[in-house]
């Protein structure tokens, strides 16, 4: 193996305790692998290799009924797996939806007791991500939404959602935590008509908060495949706005469930899309690998599962590095980006540009006669990407 595939600290790969640790439960059955304690689950992180962190639910680390004692000790395990694996925690969150407390949502619940539950969850979660280092705090709102429309007005749902949140900011700034709060989309799943269905709406609302510059998003591949959106463009939005805060990396194919697959294993030309826009953009952040291993996988093939989203990563990085040196996609791209300082400067907004623009004359048939060979380009891209170039 290269060692250019070889995951390493440095690359900020990282998994939950919910991902390489799932069961293989499915709504249609129950589990296929045993429960693997935390510790175990990060001893498992450890013997794949190259992991830079973990990550986890509140409830992931300590279960929602455990006593102190219980707590304390799962705790000290936790904490020597982590050193005897030079692993850290990069990113916590909350369980805000299993509990059957949040069935009609979290933050947006009709009942203003569960709001109140909410917001001591989430508190007591963030202590305890910032006990073990987290920086990044993701919020997924599994639960807010409705079934009818009759149920709760989605203006309400919102302002309650806000409010939420700029109570949340406000929490982390007193207790000095400085976390990062990177908020996730998706469209369907588990609610009938779920609020922010898709990581644009997150950006629109960012902006309405009290402490916008401490809130992003953490967008994942398979909530905007789901819905047949382009991932990349909602990445490539979130990092023109200066808010990826974290990425969850998975793989999903059009129009299914939540698959949560092993990232580049259904879409490799997305992928590479996706890999090429981060490493292009030099985007420094975790890259969490947000899936699960097959219902069908053992302890070794959860394993090879964990290193696989890591080499499809490097993989296709050397691949994205590849097309940015070929000489003959250059060719074509200076081809097709016809730039002009002069037209720049004229798109740079004044009365005398807008006046000027308002009188040149423009040779329509001209511009449309121009070649843009997007077929050669595309074709040498899947070239790239199947290596035989």
């Amino acid at each position: 193996m290269p060692d250019s595939y070889q995951p390493k600290p440095k690359d900020h790969f990282t998994f939950g305790l919910w991902t390489v640790g799932n069961t293989g439960r499915d709504p249609f059955g129950g589990p296929t692998r045993p429960q693997w304690s935390p510790a175990e689950i990060v001893d498992l992180l450890g013997e794949a290799g190259g992991v830079h962190g973990v990550n986890f639910h509140d409830n992931d680390l300590v279960p929602i009924d455990a006593n102190q004692a219980e707590s304390e000790q799962i705790k000290r395990d936790f904490a020597a797996a982590l050193k005897r694996n030079k692993l850290r925690v990069c990113m916590a969150t909350t369980n805000l939806f299993s509990d059957p407390a949040f069935k009609d949502g979290a933050f947006t619940s009709n009942d203003a007791e569960v709001r109140a539950y909410a917001l001591h969850k989430t508190m007591r979660a963030m202590d305890l991500g910032a006990e073990f280092g987290a920086d990044v705090y993701v919020f997924w709102g599994g639960r807010e939404g409705v079934e009818t429309d009759a149920a709760k007005d989605p203006v309400l749902a919102t302002q309650r959602f806000r409010e939420a949140l700029n109570f949340l900011c406000e929490y982390s700034i007193q207790r000095g935590y400085e976390y990062k709060f990177a908020l996730e989309a998706k469209p369907n799943e588990p609610r009938g008509h779920m609020y922010f269905p898709a990581t644009y709406a997150y950006l629109a609302l960012i902006p309405t908060l009290a402490h916008p510059e401490m809130v992003g998003v953490n967008p994942e591949v398979a909530h905007e495949h789901m819905a047949g959106l382009n991932f990349t463009h909602a990445v490539a939005a979130a990092i023109e706005a200066g808010k990826l805060f974290h990425i969850d990396l998975n793989d999903q194919q059009f129009g299914r469930y939540d698959q949560d697959l092993r990232f580049g294993s259904a879409d490799v030309k997305s992928a590479f899309f996706l890999v090429k826009l981060l490493e292009d953009h030099k985007w420094d952040g975790y890259r969490h690998f947000d899936s699960h291993a097959y219902r069908t996988a053992d302890r070794e093939d959860v394993i090879a599962f964990a290193r696989g989203s890591m080499r499809t990563y490097l993989i296709l990085r050397e691949r994205a590095r590849a097309w940015n040196a070929d000489a003959e996609i250059k060719k074509l791209l200076k081809k097709i980006n016809r730039d002009s300082k002069d037209m720049a400067a004229l798109g740079q907004y004044s009365e005398s540009h807008a006046e000027t623009l308002k009188a040149m004359l423009f040779d329509r048939e001209k511009m449309a006669a121009r070649p843009l060979p997007y077929e050669q380009l595309d074709q040498l891209t899947m070239e790239i990407i199947l290596g035989s170039r």
